[in-house]
């Protein structure tokens, strides 16, 4: 326990308050029991140390510990929580909970026994809480860390600090804010190394090895959490990475998958249930088509890699993805909040309402020329008109 507590302090110590994600300030700390979930490499510690920094300080009433310490291996969670609660510790930030065998039994135990213990758990996208043993979804709120968004990789990267603004604010005075924005900013090269390498905040301290360390992000992911969480074997951890590579360099790929799974070698059932594993640990997104069901056995229409990064680090450039990167870029902004499905006449439908056509600054409305409430999200231009708005502003709703 001293050596957990020592562990902890020296964490929070460390842990700097000059730049905290969007989540942060949205979560309902009062709450008993509070999960966080997120891909590898998001945030999720950051959050947790810096609520506990900012709310508790060294005080030990509250700590931080990760499950994959090597304490864990010899002692249990539930006997360290008690002990801590003993000894008046009445918060527990937990990290990397996927990696201890039976966790949600013993946090669900520890929720039912301590009604003034407060639990904070942090692990992969990829956890179905409903599924596991201990089934937390209906005592835990459940928060969704995405990746960083184009506004907080300005703030992070460039210091520069702008306001979110809601998707019918943007529809609605996009020139407005695009003018404003860029007044004194000259975007379009933020936004070029926004799409690169801005997606995940370990980009400032990468110093040149971001995507070493993105592919070694992406390899732990599969190899390591989705092997824990959904027990697949070695075989199958080599098939994930085949399929991630397959898919890389095809999209948007339009979903075939009787020619997919003779390409890796599975089953539709078996694929299905992988591509969905996949999806939920936010590498790649399946975009279903609009009006289609939402079962995991509906097939997606296309399935892009969850934002540009991924693709660009993973995409063998044997031809030019210049138009995948907008539609990724798209489609990852506007997932953090809003339903995305494929269109019958442009590229997305939002919320079941606003068709989008995705494209360069020369992109023409013939394609949705006749479609009710249809807009050109734009490449390349710095201020939008009528429905034409600039594609990096989606970058500033969250």
């Amino acid at each position: 326990m001293e050596t957990l507590l020592k562990y902890s302090e020296r964490k929070i110590d460390r842990t700097l308050l000059n730049f905290k994600r969007y989540l942060l300030d949205s979560i309902v700390w009062d709450d008993r029991l509070i999960g966080i979930k997120g891909a590898k490499g998001t945030g999720k510690t950051i959050i947790m140390l810096q609520r506990l920094k900012s709310e508790y300080g060294n005080s030990n009433r509250a700590i931080y510990v990760s499950l994959d310490d090597y304490y864990f291996t010899k002692n249990r969670l539930f006997d360290f929580a008690e002990e801590f609660y003993l000894m008046g510790g009445r918060t527990l930030f937990l990290d990397e909970v996927h990696r201890y065998q039976g966790w949600s039994v013993e946090i669900k135990n520890l929720y039912d026994l301590y009604d003034d213990l407060n639990i904070v758990f942090s692990g992969s996208s990829a956890l179905e809480l409903h599924k596991a043993e201990g089934d937390l979804s209906r005592r835990a709120a459940i928060y969704n860390l995405h990746e960083m968004s184009f506004r907080e990789f300005l703030e992070l990267s460039e210091k520069i600090v702008f306001r979110k603004y809601s998707l019918e604010d943007i529809l609605l005075r996009h020139q407005e804010i695009a003018k404003e924005i860029t007044r004194d900013t000259i975007i379009i090269p933020l936004f070029r190394k926004y799409l690169e390498e801005g997606a995940y905040p370990f980009f400032k301290e990468a110093r040149g090895q971001f995507y070493d360390r993105l592919v070694s992000t992406i390899n732990t992911t599969i190899e390591s959490e989705l092997q824990i969480i959904e027990g697949i074997n070695y075989n199958t951890a080599y098939k994930l990475r085949q399929l991630v590579a397959v898919l890389a360099d095809c999209v948007p790929f339009k979903v075939n998958i009787s020619d997919l799974g003779r390409t890796i070698g599975m089953s539709r059932d078996a694929l299905l249930r992988l591509i969905k594993a996949l999806d939920r640990a936010n590498l790649i997104k399946g975009i279903k088509p609009e009006g289609s069901a939402m079962g995991y056995l509906t097939k997606p229409d296309k399935i892009y890699m969850n934002n540009t990064n991924l693709l660009i680090a993973l995409n063998s450039g044997k031809e030019s993805i210049e138009g995948t990167i907008r539609e990724t870029f798209f489609m990852n902004q506007l997932l953090h909040s809003h339903e995305l499905r494929s269109s019958k006449t442009g590229d997305f439908i939002i919320d079941g309402k606003y068709t989008f056509e995705i494209g360069g600054s020369k992109k023409k409305f013939t394609q949705i020329a006749n479609v009710d409430n249809s807009y050109i999200a734009a490449d390349n231009i710095e201020i939008g008109y009528g429905n034409k708005i600039p594609l990096w502003l989606f970058g500033f709703m969250y």
